[in-house]
């Protein structure tokens, strides 16, 4: 088969290699679609990865090809996306069901070999089945989406809130189209791109409710915009001290900080915003990747069950596909930051 294989920081080639071989507890996923994520980036050129060679990828679905033992003979013929984080299944988190909290997990793509080739070992566990409405190349983001669910779910939205989305990268602008869905009274968004701002208009939001950060002072602009009603949640999908600030600083009393993006450098939590936290009594939360339980209620079956309606389009946030033996423009692209993007993908 052929794979992009990782041999070294800035050393990805596509390459001619075997099929991986699978266990009984696993099957044969062809893949059909692959989505880069912001994290493959600097594992590919920067800061490399746990071993090598690998294969990364860990957004991508596909066609259940063959099982390697009777737990996945059901499976086979199956249309499936792939829930990339592979629990130890005895931790303290993993007994109480929160995998995405597994102390001793492997993950396919950046632990283990992933979804940029045309063939992968997945353990049945990781599937989940895909309704005939959800196409492979919407598939192929629901990691993303449960990410950008996970966090909203996690601040028990009644829907009457006034909140700010800081940051449209490629999760803000997920958590938005959600938060859109969900019917949230307003919402608020501040991003710093032409391009972020069309995006989140496609989702209805007016001109009045963007903020572009290169040009206004955020902190003035969301408290104009939110009143003295105040902003009851902010999500701070950037992960720089400057955005943590102003997420602290002006959100309402009482109020909800939901930390979303990875950070970049150091974060520092300055005296005046500590006693920010204190004398609002905020809550100032984490959020990291996404339920996956098997159950109805999860964050996958969550995001599922919104496609199969029709009720979001995140095909409308592919802004690049590209054959599979083109895909690593697509890595140049999100790495020279050369063209506009949200989600870029490859379909095989």
């Amino acid at each position: 088969m052929k794979a992009y294989i990782l041999h070294g920081i800035n050393d990805i080639r596509l390459e001619e290699t075997a099929v991986p071989l699978i266990r009984e507890d696993e099957v044969l996923v062809r893949v059909k679609a692959a989505g880069i994520c912001g994290s493959d980036i600097p594992r590919i050129y920067v800061t490399g990865t746990y071993s090598y060679p690998l294969i990364p990828g860990h957004e991508f679905s596909g066609i259940v090809e063959a099982a390697g033992g009777e737990s996945g003979r059901a499976w086979q013929g199956k249309r499936v996306g792939i829930y990339p984080l592979i629990p130890c299944g005895e931790c303290v988190p993993c007994q109480k069901k929160q995998y995405e909290m597994c102390r001793h997990y492997n993950y396919l793509g950046s632990r283990c070999n992933g979804g940029f080739a045309e063939y992968v070992a997945v353990p049945v566990w990781n599937l989940i089945a895909l309704p005939e409405e959800t196409s492979f190349e919407e598939a192929a983001m629901l990691e993303p989406m449960a990410v950008a669910v996970h966090a909203i779910r996690q601040m028990e939205l009644g829907g009457q809130e006034t909140v700010a989305v800081i940051g449209l990268g490629t999760i803000g602008i997920l958590l938005t189209m959600f938060l859109k869905e969900m019917g949230i009274k307003r919402i608020l968004t501040v991003g710093n791109k032409d391009f972020q701002k069309e995006m989140v208009a496609k989702q209805g939001i007016p001109a009045g409710d963007y903020c572009d950060s290169r040009q206004e002072a955020v902190d003035g602009w969301l408290q104009e915009a939110a009143g003295e009603a105040g902003i009851d949640v902010i999500f701070e999908c950037v992960g720089k001290q400057e955005t943590i600030t102003q997420a602290v600083r002006n959100v309402m009393p009482g109020g909800k900080v939901q930390l979303v993006g990875n950070p970049a450098s150091d974060i520092l939590l300055e005296r005046n915003l500590y006693w920010k936290i204190l004398r609002n009594q905020l809550t100032v939360k984490g959020s990291w990747n996404s339920s996956f339980t098997h159950d109805e209620s999860d964050d996958w079956h969550y995001v599922l069950k919104r496609l199969a309606r029709k009720k979001v389009r995140p095909g409308e946030y592919i802004t690049q596909s590209f054959p599979f033996e083109r895909l690593e423009e697509g890595f140049h692209i999100m790495r020279d930051k050369s063209r506009e993007y949200v989600k870029i993908e490859a379909l095989l």
